[in-house]
């Protein structure tokens, strides 16, 4: 315990030492914030409001987009996180660390928390600028999901640390992600409705973690009950598996299973792994 702590409290200090990777990790999901929810909110409201004038006229599309951006958040700071892996190789800090009593699946355990941690502080972050963008979530509603948000990210994080044991080089690490994270982005209803897909399509989707993990976001903070009908379907709420509708506690059981697999592979891969 005391070398997964160690591992975690280093990572800790350097990523809130290193300002300009603090302040620069919200960049991107305050763009996205901005393209989406500025640029295609307005196009949105009119699609919905136009479409079902009854039960449209209170939707609000940077609402339904808000939680998306948390998980896209969560998403890239976890699986990023885990470049720490490769850059402790090459600087030898790995090896130093590999002579000591600390055993691999602790550094590895050590690795997956802190990136974990990492990534929801990030995602927590974000709910600062819930009054500047016109929307309201309850008070419980955002203190129930930060849990899942930090199951979310170890999930996450152990899928990037399990690549990055293979890797060696930095640069193959950053193309290898960016390949697997956009797409991941993008098929998981972060940013659009992911119902109406092409049936090739849809199997990519359902494949996808995040898909779930978005979903469970987006029914945790926002009121779905209240919505109408017409609203959940159209904005892709009502979830289905195998012609089932996916409720909350089946998404979160799969998001456990998935995190709890993932760490297994990640530290049997990162024990095996040479450093």
């Amino acid at each position: 315990m005391e070398g997964i702590f160690a591992i975690w409290i280093r990572d800790l200090t350097r990523f809130f030492r290193d300002r300009a990777r603090l302040i620069g990790s919200f960049s991107m999901p305050i763009l996205f914030l901005l393209i989406f929810g500025g640029g295609m909110g307005g196009t949105m409201e009119n699609l919905i409001g136009s479409s079902m004038p009854d039960a449209g006229e209170d939707f609000q599309y940077l609402q339904f987009v808000f939680p998306g951006i948390v998980s896209m958040t969560l998403l890239m700071t976890s699986i990023f996180s885990s470049l720490s892996i490769i850059e402790d190789k090459n600087f030898g800090y790995m090896k130093e660390i590999l002579v000591s009593p600390i055993s691999r699946v602790s550094i590895a355990i050590g690795k997956v928390l802190s990136a974990s941690t990492i990534a929801t502080f990030q995602g927590i972050m974000l709910f600062l600028l819930i009054p500047f963008l016109g929307i309201e979530y309850s008070l419980t509603s955002l203190l129930l999901v930060i849990p899942f948000m930090f199951l979310l990210a170890c999930a996450l994080s152990s899928f990037g640390l399990l690549i990055a044991s293979f890797l060696r080089s930095t640069q193959g690490f950053q193309l290898i992600i960016q390949i697997l994270v956009m797409p991941m982005i993008f098929l998981s209803g972060a940013l659009f409705p992911i119902n109406n897909m092409p049936p090739w399509m849809d199997v990519i989707v359902k494949l996808n973690p995040v898909t779930y993990g978005v979903d469970v976001m987006k029914k945790i903070m926002i009121d779905v009950e209240s919505l109408s009908p017409m609203i959940r379907e159209a904005m892709g709420l009502n979830l289905q598996l195998f012609g089932t509708t996916l409720t909350v506690a089946m998404e979160i059981a799969f998001i456990f299973i998935f995190t709890v697999v993932l760490i297994l592979l990640a530290t049997l891969s990162f024990r095996r792994a040479n450093a």
